[in-house]
């Protein structure tokens, strides 16, 4: 019986994979020698590939232009990212180089949005479409920004009372251009029926005739939507789509302003090895669902934005950790200890249970066994003990004196945001080196140092020390 880790495997799924091979024994990602970067830089670090951003991006709008091609779709389509998956600046550099557009959060975000300006990254032409509840700081930002002739900034409402805010501060004389989120059902395993965000779709088209109707003041521009389990090839997500479009339908009859539908992100990443979904088909869904009802309702067709965060940046990013040692527990339960943390490094695995695509960086030829992944907390809860496609975690045995590595992949989105980059970490376990690759002026790959390993000083500071 074949028992290596590569038949585990092999057996198992169809591999190699884009984005993943095995050559002289060692994992590489996305054609990265990994193996090399550990040598140069040691464990742990977090990897960041920035030309998989450009190729997401890309392969996004490529199934738009060709779906709307297909279907005579009359409108255009416009890829957003929203920077809250992952705000740094050599990221936001990489996805505006594809010509996207994007989409703020809160107040803060505002500010990188003066840079990028400064910098001249983006022009007062960009969309920069700004959802959330808005605090006064907020919608003053906005609102300063809209003044100073960002034409193209767009303030979702997300709900009634918001609108006064621009009302009192944007002085521009041009209509102010606004958005409504469609407060969207969740599904029924969810906590609440409703999504706290947005507006009842119930009292839109009310709303609509209060307070933009016959205004010079304000045009209604764009209906956004989201559901928070994704874009889903289901009976729930089909339904809430067409419900959107409906309202599109009954508001531009009696709104030729409005001319375009959000429908945020939801574009799902590969967590496992055996990650299967249709995103051609999907797209083509989408953009046929929209015209047949466009055209039944007799209305054009609104302009398709899109908010695509996890998408954008999630596959770009690794995080690679050494097995330190291995603890028996009892009869059944070995342990595999890496030297960091996974509530620090990955906060998802301990919040909601999230998975991330795993796979051993060396040792392919040697045999494998059920383990279980502890951090280096002294908190119960930091491990990992299952994968996307199975309850167990399988790895390679601790044999001889090269250390087994292990890589943790596409962790590119919100992982440091919740984790508190640069901050103070459950038991001070510092957050590990950040390693970037990208392309230099000559166009060849290098790789270079973004973040050194935080250092036990910077925590003291912080803490008052």
């Amino acid at each position: 019986m074949n028992n290596t880790y590569t038949d585990l495997v092999s057996q198992t799924f169809e591999f190699p994979q884009k984005g993943f091979e095995v050559q002289d024994n060692y994992l590489r990602f996305n054609d990265i020698d990994l193996k090399a970067l550990i040598d140069k830089y040691g464990t742990p670090f977090k990897l960041t590939y920035l030309p998989k951003i450009g190729q997401q991006i890309d392969n996004a709008k490529a199934w738009f232009k060709e779906s709307m091609r297909k279907h005579r779709y009359e409108g255009k389509y416009f890829y957003c990212y929203c920077t809250k998956s992952s705000h740094f600046s050599f990221i936001l550099d990489e996805a505006l180089k594809h010509g996207i557009h994007l989409e703020t959060s809160y107040a803060y975000d505002i500010e990188i949005i003066k840079k990028l300006y400064e910098r001249k990254k983006i022009t007062k032409d960009t969309f920069i479409i700004c959802n959330g509840f808005k605090t006064k700081s907020y919608t003053r930002a906005i609102s300063r920004m809209i003044n100073s002739g960002f034409n193209n900034m767009i303030p979702i409402l997300d709900n009634k009372a918001e609108i006064e805010d621009y009302r009192k501060m944007i002085k521009i004389k041009a209509p102010i251009r606004l958005g409504i989120r469609i407060a969207a059902e969740e599904e029924p395993s969810f906590d609440f029926y409703t999504s706290r965000l947005g507006i009842r779709s119930r009292d839109i088209l009310e709303f609509y005739v209060d307070k933009f109707k016959g205004s010079s003041r304000f045009q209604l521009k764009m209906l956004h939507f989201f559901l928070n389990k994704g874009i889903k090839d289901d009976v729930y997500y089909w339904s809430e789509l067409n419900k959107v479009v409906n309202i599109y339908c009954q508001l531009k009859k009696i709104c030729p302003e409005l001319d375009s539908i959000n429908i945020g992100g939801g574009f799902p990443i590969k967590h496992s090895l055996g990650f299967d979904y249709d995103y051609k088909y999907m797209v083509d869904e989408i953009v046929k669902t929209i015209k047949n009802s466009c055209r039944k309702s007799r209305v054009p067709v609104p302009n398709i934005f899109t908010e695509f965060g996890s998408y954008t940046v999630g596959e770009s990013a690794a995080l690679i950790y050494s097995v330190l040692g291995e603890k028996l527990q009892n009869d059944r339960e070995a342990w595999y200890m890496i030297d960091s943390s996974f509530i620090t490094t990955l906060p998802d695995t301990w919040g909601i249970g999230e998975k991330f695509l795993m796979l051993p960086i060396n040792k392919w030829d040697t045999e494998y066994q059920q383990v279980n992944l502890g951090g280096l907390t002294c908190d119960s809860h930091d491990f990992y003990t299952s994968e996307e496609h199975i309850n167990q975690v399988f790895l390679p045995k601790l044999k001889g004196k090269e250390p087994l590595y292990v890589g943790f992949f596409h962790t590119g989105a919100y992982q440091d945001q919740l984790s508190g980059y640069g901050g103070i970490k459950h038991c001070l376990i510092p957050a590990p080196k950040h390693i970037v690759i990208g392309y230099d002026k000559n166009g060849q790959l290098k790789d270079w140092v973004y973040a050194k390993e935080q250092s036990w000083q910077s925590m003291l500071k912080i803490l008052g020390y």
